[in-house]
């Protein structure tokens, strides 16, 4: 089988290898690959800033999905032709996390998606909702579990409100599974083209943070000076601190992303006077998984992303690099 592989970081040092096609094991599954979604995660893991120090050469991408070709001794749930996605975390499958669950991510602690053929558990696969194909499948196992878990915790009735930040995979799902749950979303964005077209799923409100910095401001009045119920960060650092500015009092801010450096200092005593809760969200369990999926089924709702042919991996991380998509980029496995 042919896959992408890490043999020393960077995109440039990628590599287009021919491994042999495994095997299944007792427990285990083979699926054929037919499309791998990108995560920022996946763009600092080839680059080494994810884990320095992690065992190489690895195969990269933890979102994939494809067809049941064998199964191993011992599997019942699982048949030849079955459509799956694989799960993030392979040892989380239901609770809370621990330090164990959370090992065993895939295209970091172990080898990921990007191949013609994985073997997986059989309890590290979900069932791919009906009405999607293997491209639209292939975005859900980080970035929409990661949105659902974000809203789910921050436990919000109809007619309540949410920030999203941008618009990449994460909040382009916060977006759609929020308007679901009849949740007011306000955006901020530096582009007025991906505005546009977050306004077109839904999107309540929207501000250009490039042209206005001051969108914390701007969210106090939009919602009457008390702030949003949860506010779905992925900036990191550098926008925490109007974020903390923007929640309400008792609100969340659903800790996500890392993807800015510092700016302000944080002001921990904002922390304190608005009793607000700082959320870190690290995706979900397989539980979670099939729970959001029997919601998307239910809605027919259907993911937003870019295809690109697999054999363009270096050059789909530097689009994600530059930030110039919106939604999810796919890579199909040919």
């Amino acid at each position: 089988m042919h896959a992408w592989q890490i043999a020393s970081f960077g995109i440039d040092s990628m590599e287009f290898v021919e491994r042999p096609t495994p095997q299944p094991g007792p427990g285990q599954a083979l699926v054929k690959i037919h499309a791998v979604s990108l995560n920022y995660r996946d763009l600092l893991v080839v680059k080494g800033l994810y884990n320095p120090k992690m065992t190489l050469p690895r195969i990269p991408c933890s979102d994939g999905s494809g067809e049941v070709i064998s199964v191993g001794p011992g599997v019942d749930d699982w048949k030849p032709g079955d459509r799956v996605t694989g799960i993030f975390m392979q040892n989380w499958l239901d609770g809370p996390p621990t330090p164990e669950k959370v090992r065993g991510a895939l295209g970091g602690d172990i080898d990921g998606m990007l191949a013609e053929y994985v073997v997986l558990p059989a309890s590290g696969l979900v069932r791919i909702p009906e009405h999607l194909s293997f491209a639209e499948a292939a975005t859900l196992p980080c970035a929409a579990v990661t949105a659902w878990n974000a809203l789910s915790a921050a436990r919000m009735m109809p007619g309540a409100t949410v920030l999203i930040q941008g618009t990449g995979g994460v909040s382009v799902f916060a977006l759609q599974l929020a308007k679901l749950a009849g949740l007011r979303v306000l955006g901020i964005s530096s582009s007025d083209e991906k505005l546009h077209r977050a306004t077109l799923l839904g999107l309540d409100t929207c501000l250009n943070y490039r042209t206005t910095p001051a969108w914390d401001q701007w969210v106090l009045e939009e919602t009457r000076g008390e702030g949003v119920d949860l506010v779905v960060e992925v900036g990191g650092v550098g926008t925490l601190p109007r974020s903390l500015r923007a929640v309400r009092m008792g609100g969340m801010i659903a800790q996500i992303g890392v993807l800015s450096g510092p700016a302000d200092p944080i002001p921990l005593p904002m922390i304190l006077h608005k009793q607000a809760r700082v959320q870190g969200i690290y995706v979900g369990s397989r539980h979670n998984f099939a729970m959001m999926n029997r919601a998307i089924e239910a809605a027919r709702l259907r993911p937003v992303l870019t295809t690109l042919p697999w054999k363009e991996a270096p050059e789909a991380l530097r689009r994600m690099e530059a930030a110039t998509h919106f939604g999810k980029l796919v890579l199909e496995v040919s």
